[in-house]
């Protein structure tokens, strides 16, 4: 009976022994022997372990899934640099009155002209009068027919209207861009118009023209033909 529990004891180790060489030459050392009895034993509690074990171990690689990669970060867009407000444009100058349209004026109208006022209101004898030895009731009886002949004349031949509209005394505006060959600016005048000031004289302007025309040959500088009585 000692016998028999005496070769049990030897096959135990004999056969602990070879189990061990067996580790030993899978595993290179003890250690490694060991972990391997340790995935075993939990390869044997969990079946997905010992799948991915044995395809290991069959040469089958068990793709392991990438990470998810993370979303971009959301791209900021900087608002743009705030700009310089843009200046407003100065507001534009309004422009300079349009002065009407002067009548054109022949070769010889003027003379044409006094000829009809020496013609029809003996002004030229008039201003060549010699008036020094005349009473003040002789040379105003004369100036009140011939001012009212004259008048006559230059509204039948001539229409004329004042340059600026109003009455002497009346406080105009001379504008900016005015002509002036149509307004004189008189008295303290500074800095650029507008000009504010006081009418002095409303000014006189031809707007139109209808002197008659002379007759062919006629000396444009004879004013009044010497009369002989014969």
């Amino acid at each position: 009976m000692q016998m028999m529990w005496l070769g049990m004891a030897l096959g135990g180790l004999v056969s602990a022994f070879i189990f061990a060489t067996l580790l030993y030459a899978r595993g290179g050392n003890f250690q490694r022997a060991w972990w391997g009895l340790g995935v075993a034993g939990r390869c044997a509690q969990d079946a997905a372990l010992e799948q991915k074990v044995n395809a290991v171990l069959g040469g089958t690689l068990v793709p392991v899934p990438s990470p998810p990669v993370p979303p971009p970060p959301p791209v900021v867009v900087s608002p743009p640099p705030p700009t310089a407000t843009a200046k407003s444009p100065p507001p534009a100058k309004s422009p300079p009155p349009v002065p009407p349209p002067l009548p054109t004026v022949k070769p010889g109208e003027p003379l044409r002209l006094l000829t009809i006022l020496q013609s029809e209101a003996r002004l030229l004898d008039f201003l060549m009068e010699d008036f020094a030895g005349a009473s003040d009731a002789q040379v105003g009886a004369g100036v009140k027919e011939i001012h009212k002949k004259a008048a006559a004349a230059l509204k039948k031949y001539l229409v004329v209207e004042p340059v600026l509209a109003g009455a002497d005394g009346d406080r105009v505006t001379v504008p900016r861009g005015f002509d002036p060959s149509a307004v004189r600016v008189v008295g303290n005048v500074t800095g650029e118009p507008p000009y504010t000031g006081e009418l002095q004289h409303p000014g006189w302007r031809v707007k139109e023209i209808k002197l008659p025309t002379t007759a062919e040959g006629q000396d444009p500088f004879v004013v009044q033909p010497a009369e002989v009585q014969v």
